[in-house]
C-alpha cells in the first residue's frame, strides 16, 4: 500500500494501474467511514446546513465517490481549495433559496388569507389556513423519500435499491435497515439547499406565530375581526375566555393533525413522486435560484419605490400594503430566524431555544407595530372615515410590511409544531405551553396596556 501512494504521487504518465485501483478502493473506504458518522452529527447538533465534509462526494453515488477518490490521488493540493469553494457555494444557494421561497410563502400566506376571509366564514381566523397548509408540506417533505433521492444516492432512501434501469427493486425486508437508511436519508436531506428553502423558506415563512398570537389577543379583548357582522357587540370575561382556547385548539389541533396527514401523503404517494435530478438540481437550479433570488427582492424595492398607483388618490393606493413592503421585509426575517436556529437550537436539545426566540422577537415586534398603527397621534386615522394623509398612509403601509413580511417570516407555526410532534410528551407540553403562554402574554402588555389606556385608533390603510 505505502508504495501505491509514493507511485500516485508520481507524473502522470508513470504506468501504476493496479496499486492506484488499490489505493482507490482504500480512499472510498475512508471517505464512506468518514462521511456517514460526520453527517449524522452534524444533523443531530443542528448545525446541519452546511456541511463540514466534502460535499461534491458526500452527494454522489458509490462510483463518484471513487472517482473523486482518485482525484485526491492525483492531486490532493486542489482538494482543500475545492473544499472551501463547495462551501461557499453553498452557503450562497441555501441563502438564496431561503430568500426566493420567503417572498413565495409571503405572498401564499398574504393571498390565503384574502381567500378565507369571507361573510359566512366557519373560521374568521384567516392565518389560521395557512399554518395548517404550512404543517402539511413540512410533513410531506420530512417524510418523503423520493424527491431528493438522487441527491445523496439510492441508498439513502429506504424505501429499496435502484437496479441498472433506475427502477426500485423489491422493498427492504430488514426493518432495522430500513429504518436506519430512513435515518440517514433525513439526516443528510437536512443539508441540501432546496430541501431547506422548501421548509425553513416557503413552509417557515407561509406560516405566522405571530399572527397566530394576534388573533388569540384579539379574540381574548373581543376585538377580532369578525366578516359576519359589521360592529362587534359586547360580552363578558367568560366568553372572552372561551373565545381565546377556541381559536388555540382549533388551530393547533388542525396543525398537529395536518403534519401527520402531510407524512401520510408522502407515504402513499411515494410510487408516483418523481425524484429531481441531481445534475439539473447542481447546475441549473441552484445557479438559476441566485440570480431569482436577489432579482425578485432587488426588483420589489425599485417597485415599492415608483409604485404604480402613486399617482392615484390616497383612498386607492394598495400596492404598497397589500405586498410590497411585505416582500421587501420578508427575506429578513428568514434568514434572521434560520441563522438564530441554527445557533440557539443545538443548546438545548430538550426545548428548541432558537424557535423559541425568533416567535418571542417576531410577536414582540408585530405587537408594538400594531400599536403604532392603531396610535392616532402617529400614523392612524383621527377620526373614523377620515381621509389620511400621504405620510400617515406611508408610514401605516410601512408598519404593515413589518408586520406581514419580517414579523410573518420571523416566526413560524410549522418548524414549532414539528418540534412539539417529535418531542417527548413532557417536553413537548412545556414547550408548547411556554410558546403560547409567553406570546400572549407580550401582546397583552404591549396592546393591551394602549388599548386600555389611550385605545385603538382606526389605522390609515
Amino acid at each position: 500500500m505505502k508504495q501505491g501512494r509514493s507511485s500516485a504521487a508520481s507524473p502522470p504518465d508513470a504506468p501504476v494501474p493496479d496499486q492506484r485501483g488499490e489505493d482507490a478502493s482504500y480512499e472510498l473506504e475512508t471517505i464512506t467511514s468518514r462521511t456517514i458518522p460526520e453527517r449524522r452529527h452534524t444533523a443531530d447538533s443542528g448545525r446541519d446546513a452546511f456541511p463540514d465534509g466534502r460535499p461534491s462526494s458526500s452527494r454522489r453515488e458509490p462510483s463518484a465517490l471513487l472517482e473523486s477518490a482518485e482525484s485526491c490521488i492525483s492531486s490532493p493540493e486542489h482538494s482543500q481549495a475545492e473544499l472551501q469553494l463547495s462551501h461557499h457555494a453553498t452557503q450562497l444557494y441555501t441563502v438564496s433559496y431561503l430568500v426566493l421561497f420567503s417572498i413565495f410563502g409571503t405572498l401564499a400566506r398574504i393571498g390565503l388569507q384574502v381567500l378565507t376571509v369571507y361573510p359566512g366564514a366557519p373560521v374568521t381566523t384567516g392565518v389560521t389556513w395557512a399554518n395548517v397548509g404550512g404543517c402539511l408540506l413540512i410533513g410531506f417533505f420530512a417524510e418523503d423519500r423520493k424527491l431528493f433521492r438522487e441527491q445523496w444516492g439510492a441508498s439513502s432512501a429506504g424505501r429499496g435499491k435502484l437496479n441498472d434501469n433506475g427502477d426500485e427493486q423489491q422493498r427492504i425486508d430488514d426493518p432495522g435497515e430500513d429504518a436506519e437508511a430512513l435515518m440517514k436519508h433525513k439526516a443528510v436531506k437536512k443539508t441540501i439547499p432546496l430541501y431547506i428553502g422548501l421548509t425553513t423558506g416557503f413552509c417557515g415563512s407561509f406560516t405566522s406565530f405571530s399572527s397566530f398570537m394576534l388573533d388569540a389577543y384579539r379574540a381574548l379583548s373581543n376585538t377580532l375581526p369578525n366578516p359576519n357582522t359589521e360592529s362587534i357587540s359586547p360580552r363578558n370575561g367568560g366568553y372572552s375566555f372561551m373565545a381565546v382556547v377556541a381559536v388555540m385548539l382549533y388551530t393547533i389541533l388542525l396543525c398537529l393533525s395536518s403534519i401527520v396527514v402531510g407524512a401520510h401523503l408522502a407515504d402513499g404517494l411515494s410510487y408516483f413522486t418523481p425524484p429531481l435530478r441531481f445534475k439539473f438540481v447542481r447546475n441549473v437550479l441552484d445557479r438559476l435560484v441566485v440570480v431569482l433570488a436577489f432579482g425578485c427582492w432587488i426588483g420589489t424595492i425599485f417597485l415599492a419605490i415608483w409604485t404604480p398607483d402613486r399617482y392615484r388618490p390616497i383612498q386607492e393606493q394598495h400596492w404598497r400594503g397589500s405586498a410590497e413592503f411585505a416582500i421587501i421585509f420578508a427575506p429578513i426575517g428568514c434568514l434572521f430566524r434560520f441563522y438564530a436556529s441554527l445557533y440557539f437550537n443545538p443548546l438545548i436539545s430538550s426545548f428548541p431555544l432558537g424557535t423559541f426566540l425568533v416567535n418571542m422577537i417576531g410577536t414582540l415586534v408585530l405587537g408594538v407595530c400594531f400599536d403604532l398603527q392603531h396610535a392616532s397621534s402617529i400614523v392612524a386615522r383621527n377620526s373614523i372615515g377620515d381621509v389620511p394623509s400621504s405620510h400617515r398612509l406611508l408610514g401605516c403601509q410601512v408598519l404593515k410590511g413589518i408586520m406581514d413580511g419580517f414579523c410573518g417570516c420571523t416566526t413560524t407555526v410549522s418548524t414549532w409544531i414539528a418540534e412539539v410532534h417529535s418531542l417527548n410528551m413532557k417536553h413537548a407540553y412545556l414547550y408548547g405551553l411556554a410558546s403560547i403562554g409567553f406570546g400572549v402574554a407580550l401582546l397583552v402588555v404591549i396592546i393591551g396596556t394602549m388599548q386600555w389606556t389611550a385605545g385603538l385608533a382606526q389605522p390609515a390603510c
